[in-house]
């Protein structure tokens, strides 16, 4: 019965210090995009791991011949509070195997774009500071200049999500002056994006409004002001600059560029 009771014993050690380590892990791993698991996910997760590490303690256990032990004396004070003690080794070999098990897998592009828009099928995007060079309508009435960081990640939305892009503009010649830059980019060779999904507007509230209409699961804006205009309208929105806003909405989050959301450097 002693054995027992020193096994059992061993075993509840052994699973407090794996709920540990396993709950800063999970912590560490998920913390970015908690929003993209259920509890059903993070648990099969969870049980998963918890069942690597007892197969794991299963194997390394010596397949010896059990001898019989003569009877043992019952335990002093101070020898119980040994045996409590975890044992060193046996925390690293656990560490280890939480450590390998939990190796960050490499996701690909396009992989990152749908964990980051949680499967999102519609979404827009304003082409000012996010797609484009330019910063304001005045600078669109000379050129246009598409970022080179953001083609790829662009043309990766356009590949499973229905996007609209859509800016302020002053004039006519600011229009033409980007459909060509989107045009020269191959924006519209790759079949996800069609020249009447470009739309533009004369004001900042008109931009607002073509948001509320299309209904997207998405909405990709620099300007602060209807990022929180916005946000009880839009079931997500990600607010594009350097800096970050103050008492965001739950649903919004923050990146300096588009392409470092998906984790494009």
């Amino acid at each position: 019965m002693a054995d027992t009771s020193s096994s059992k014993e061993e075993l509840v050690q052994l699973i407090k210090r794996f709920g540990a380590y396993l709950t800063i892990k999970m912590s560490n791993l998920f913390s970015i995009s908690l929003h993209n698991l259920d509890s059903r996910s993070v648990g099969a997760v969870a049980g998963l791991a918890l069942a690597v590490v007892f197969t794991w303690r299963l194997l390394r256990t010596p397949a010896a011949p059990q001898r019989r032990q003569p009877k043992r004396q019952p335990p002093t004070t101070s020898n119980s509070a040994v045996n409590t003690r975890s044992n060193p080794s046996e925390d690293v070999g656990a560490q280890n195997v939480v450590d390998e098990f939990f190796q960050p897998v490499k996701l690909t592009l396009g992989q990152s774009v749908r964990q980051k828009l949680s499967e999102g099928r519609k979404v827009t995007c304003r082409l000012l500071g996010v797609i484009l060079e330019e910063n304001s309508p005045e600078e669109l009435q000379k050129q246009a200049t598409v970022k080179s960081s953001v083609l790829e990640v662009l043309l990766e939305i356009t590949k499973f999500c229905d996007l609209y892009l859509m800016e302020r503009v002053l004039d006519d010649e600011s229009e033409k002056n980007v459909l060509v830059a989107l045009e020269n980019a191959g924006v519209f060779t790759s079949g996800g994006l069609v020249k009447e999904k470009v739309l533009f507007c004369s004001t900042e509230n008109g931009r607002t409004s073509f948001v509320r209409q299309l209904e997207p699961d998405w909405h990709i804006d620099s300007n602060p002001e209807i990022v929180s205009q916005l946000a009880r309208f839009i079931k997500y929105q990600l607010h594009v600059s350097p800096m970050r806003l103050e008492r965001a909405a739950g649903n919004v989050f923050n990146t300096p560029t588009l392409e470092q959301f998906f984790g494009v450097n």
